[in-house]
């Protein structure tokens, strides 16, 4: 026959991490959950009924005899001892060196083995000795505590170390079950009704377990470090999973979690790190995944498409992981749903758990600053109840806080708080006891807002609560307070004198603005003018009708509209000197203009408010006024600025005074006043005037018309008048016909050349310009007039770089000889005779150009060369004055000087000093403008004539061109010379050194010599 075992018993108990269970009917298993590799399976000598693990030993048992193993000797199956008790063994607990044994309702805690003190060794309870005189219903033993539970709802502590009673609670029925935690501070008690409660036994808390299944069998703490405020209740059939919390905000508070499934014969045994090892009846440990943990693990495997289809059950964890405290897995939850709302709860709970360091992380994430800011000074409070009355602030829990705040080393706290959330019977109760010499600060405060809400009785009376005698400054509100509420309830003569006494300016203000209010207008004007509010002041008066004493205050109002009022009452009274000083004070400027016409017969005072005020009503009235008077100059002008132009035309046209009217409208008028004007110009048969309007109105055309037509006497003025007209029509017809009149071949007169360069000027014809001023520079060098010339082609010069055309290389040539010669004056007053030599020679190598003086510059290049040691160039040019055609006009004052130079010649004369070429650096006479070696036109200076030097450039501030930077500078250092060129006074502080010059900057795109 053979016998086969179909189900075990299941028997198993835990302490700590490790596990103790019956794998066979004569085995037990040992093994440490958090390291599965210290298993150890031992031979028992008898099936069990019962199994009890301690630190160091495992126990069976059976009716009353017990066998107890040690683990420090796990290679022998013998038992290290064996003991009997007294009675049948309902259940047996150990721990390190103590074992309790509960039999016919007693328990014997005693020594497993080794020697020990005799008081010591073994105890019975309850005994003669203690007070406990009750059945015993449960037990349980920790390191430190032996804990039962009695038949009459008592729970008692026996404190192992120091072999006595600790702590007794006593509940309303018998206590049936206890399961306390690893430290047996915290212990879960079942009652014959088979409720459940969670005790503190610090301070005989109790907590009723949340939804708590019927027929409870057991409950299992966490044996993880880091969860031991996490514990499951079970019966056959689910798993409740619940959360102690102590140290939170709301108090200490158990929360269940969630609810799992139970398979049918599984026991649960010990859970650690969420999960729960379960004994079934093969004998076997298995894990069983608690639901209140799902989803915390491998979350960053998890695509996007699995957390939108697992949105709900992440959800569902993510609130599980901030009730277990599982702060690491809810902020990767959080970060994975992205959403504010579950931001907002993680920040929540932490507040309500004390956490600050990760509640700030979290708000700094949600981005809320001011909570960040008040979480960063509370880190380092190290007050419990302060940091959770604080923590219970920020949560809106004012309740809990101020309890909390209450109970902490800062019980003013809550006072404080209580006044910032404005709760002033609150906080006036909290200082009676707290801070009695707060209580008058807390009634202004508590007063000022009763003001605000329109209880002035109640507001008057904390108000006088609150003068202390002490603190001036704050009593001084208080009156301040008292004046108002005062005036507020119809004692009008205390608030004004208050107010008065205390010489407040805000307080005579505000007080003037009640009394204002209950029209008590001559107490309310007298402190509006106290406190300098001299607008409101006046404003009161007036309503009082009490214009004297507006008028003392006058100089002191700004408002335009009391001024207005002020001159009308004066103006009613006769008054009318007042009225319009009043009235401009008020700048109603019509009114005032008015007055002086009307009342005052002042008309220069009219026209000067007019002439400033530019008021188109007030000049209209004016005008009215010196027609009547026939003074229609002024009428017209004063009929122009109402803006009558109208009126104005006619008037002027009616009494001719149209060149008035014209001159009056300026350029300011429109196109149809202008053309009005031409028209009647042009009936008076006034071609000049006419064709201006016509131009000033935009019709060219006839402007052209009327202005090649003016007498010879208007020629010079009406072309100017044309020539800008034919520029701005841009039309070629006039442009040709304007053309034909400067050559006279309209009237058979041919005009300047310098209206046709003008005209080619106003066009943008600059080709055509540049060869007119070349011919009217001509023509001006040839008449002598050499300055004119100058400016003439410096002028066209300008224009061409400006507008980047190619500068022609006749008037090049022509300015440089001109520029020479004007250089030659300049030289000669400063005592310079070489350089002024050196440009005479220049300019009489060229003499052809100055046929007018042809004589006197030769005569002055002999001179000049002779003074400067030039004996040679001398010598040269009095030989050529020696001409026949030349001789008999030199001057007397040098004939005989320069013909004794002829008969005795003296040709020696040194080689002029060379500096090196700009461009290729190859020596060349200072004055020579042309380079043999690269064939290159030199820049010169305007200063000397020289040529430019590459390391000695500079440019005048105002015209650019060059200069050697050295002669510059003291040329011009007294800060009154002009530029040789441009004729613009030079400041020598602008005079710079230029490192890298543009050599032919100034002579366009003519860089090399040509002919």
């Amino acid at each position: 026959i053979f016998t086969y075992l179909t189900r075990l018993p299941v028997l198993g108990d835990t302490n700590k991490t490790t596990a103790a269970y019956l794998t066979s009917l004569l085995e037990v298993t040992v093994t440490d959950v958090a390291d599965p590799d210290k298993s150890v399976t031992v031979t028992v000598v008898t099936e069990p009924v019962f199994i009890a693990l301690g630190q160091h030993h495992f126990s069976i048992g059976m009716n009353n005899r017990v066998w107890i193993y040690s683990l420090a000797d796990n290679k022998s199956n013998e038992p290290l001892l064996e003991r009997e008790y007294l009675g049948t063994v309902q259940d047996m607990y150990m721990n390190g060196d103590y074992a309790a044994v509960l039999f016919e309702k007693k328990i014997q805690l005693h020594l497993i083995e080794g020697d020990s003190d005799s008081d010591r060794e073994s105890r019975l309870f309850p005994d003669k000795d203690t007070d406990v005189d009750d059945d015993i219903k449960c037990c349980a033993l920790t390191p430190d505590f032996l804990i039962f539970g009695t038949q009459r709802g008592n729970i008692h502590y026996f404190f192992i170390e120091d072999w006595k009673f600790v702590n007794e609670y006593r509940h309303s029925c018998t206590i049936v079950k206890m399961f306390p935690d690893q430290s047996g501070t915290k212990l879960v008690f079942l009652d014959e009704k088979l409720d459940g409660y969670s005790y503190n036994p610090v301070d005989d808390a109790i907590l009723k377990l949340p939804d708590l299944p019927t027929k409870i069998t057991g409950v299992t703490w966490e044996s993880s470090p880091t969860d031991r405020h996490i514990f499951v209740a079970y019966n056959e059939e689910v798993v409740l999973t619940y959360a102690l919390h102590r140290d939170i905000v709301t108090g200490e508070q158990v929360q269940s979690i969630g609810e799992t499934k139970l398979p049918y014969g599984y026991k649960p045994l010990i859970m650690y790190g969420g999960e729960l090892k379960c004994q079934t009846q093969s004998g076997k440990l298995v894990n069983l995944s608690l639901s209140s943990h799902a989803y915390f693990n491998n979350l960053n495997d998890l695509t996007p498409e699995e957390i939108y289809i697992y949105m709900a059950q992440l959800t569902t964890a993510f609130h599980n992981a901030c009730s277990l405290k599982r702060y690491q897995e809810a902020w990767k939850l959080a970060e994975l749903l992205n959403n504010p709302e579950n931001w907002m709860f993680l920040g929540k709970t932490l507040l309500n758990h004390l956490e600050v360091n990760l509640a700030i992380r979290v708000y700094r994430r949600i981005g809320d600053a001011a909570i960040v800011l008040s979480l960063q000074n509370l880190e380092h409070i190290e007050d419990r109840k302060l940091l959770a009355g604080n923590m219970a602030l920020l949560c809106d829990q004012f309740e809990e806080s101020q309890q909390l705040f209450l109970e902490s080393s800062q019980p003013l706290k809550a006072l404080e708080m209580r006044r910032d959330l404005l709760q002033w019977n609150q906080a006036l109760q909290l200082a009676k006891s707290l801070a009695p010499t707060q209580i008058p600060f807390v009634s202004k405060e508590y007063a000022q807002q009763l003001e605000f809400t329109g209880d002035w009785a109640n507001a008057l009376f904390h108000y006088e609560k609150g003068i202390t005698k002490q603190d001036e400054e704050h009593d001084n509100l208080c009156k301040g307070g008292i004046a108002r509420m005062s005036i507020r309830m119809g004692d009008i003569r205390r608030g004004v004198n208050l107010a008065l006494e205390l010489n407040s300016r805000p307080l005579c203000k505000e007080c003037a603005a009640i009394l204002e209010s209950i029209k008590q207008y001559s107490e309310a004007a007298m402190l509006y003018e106290k406190g300098n509010s001299y607008d409101k002041a006046a404003f009161v008066y007036m309503k009082a009708k009490q214009w004297n004493k507006v008028a003392d205050i006058l100089p002191n109002i700004t408002s335009p509209k009391i001024y207005i009022q002020f001159a009308k009452n004066r103006e009613h009274e006769g008054k009318y000197k007042e009225a319009a000083k009043a009235y401009e004070a008020g700048k109603d400027y019509d009114s005032v203009i008015r007055i002086n016409l009307d009342k005052l017969r002042n008309p220069k005072e009219a026209v000067r408010i007019v002439q400033e005020t530019q008021s188109v009503d007030g000049a209209r009235v004016v005008a009215k006024f010196f027609q009547n008077l026939g003074d229609y100059a002024s009428a017209i002008q004063f009929l122009v600025v109402s803006k009558c132009n109208d009126e104005a035309f006619a008037l002027a046209e009616e009494h001719n005074q149209m060149s008035q009217y014209a001159d009056i409208i300026g350029d300011d008028a429109t196109p149809e006043d202008y053309i009005a004007i031409a028209k009647h110009y042009e009936s008076h048969g006034k071609p000049l005037p006419c064709g201006n309007f016509f131009f000033k109105a935009g019709d060219y055309a006839k402007a052209l018309h009327y202005l090649i037509r003016v007498p010879p006497n208007d020629v010079d003025a009406a072309l100017d008048i044309a020539i800008e007209a034919v520029g701005k029509a841009h039309k070629d017809s006039l442009t040709h016909q304007l053309i034909d009149y400067l050559m006279g071949e309209i009237d058979g007169v041919p005009k300047a050349a310098k209206y046709l360069f003008n005209l080619y000027m106003s066009l943008k014809q600059y080709r055509e310009a540049a060869r007119t001023a070349i011919i009217i520079a001509k023509e001006d060098q040839a008449s002598g007039s050499y300055r004119t010339a100058h400016d003439v082609l410096f002028e066209m010069y300008q224009n061409l770089l400006q507008q980047k055309i190619k500068i022609p290389n006749e008037m090049v040539h022509n300015l440089m000889l001109l520029h020479s010669y004007i250089l030659v004056k300049i030289h000669v007053k400063r005592n310079d005779h070489v350089t002024a030599a050196r440009m005479l020679i220049r300019v009489a190598s060229n003499i052809s150009k100055f046929p007018s003086h042809i004589t006197q510059i030769l005569t002055s290049t002999v001179i000049e060369c002779y003074r400067s040691g030039l004996r040679g160039s001398a010598f040269s040019y009095a030989a050529m004055l020696m001409r026949p055609e030349y001789r008999s006009q030199i001057d007397a004052k040098w004939k005989k000087k320069i013909e004794q130079i002829v008969r005795k010649p003296d040709k020696t004369e040194e080689e002029e000093v060379s500096d090196p070429c700009p461009q290729c650096s190859t020596p060349l006479p200072q004055t020579t403008l042309e380079c043999g070696e690269c064939k290159n036109t030199l820049p010169y200076c305007i200063v000397t004539g020289r040529h430019m030097l590459r390391d000695d450039w500079s440019e005048c501030p105002s015209c650019a061109w060059p200069a050697l930077y050295s002669v510059f500078k003291q040329f011009a250092e007294n800060g009154k010379t002009p530029c040789p060129i441009c004729n613009t006074v030079v400041n020598p502080a602008e005079i710079r050194l230029i490192e890298q010059p543009n050599l032919y900057a100034k002579l366009g795109e003519t860089a090399t010599s040509e002919g």
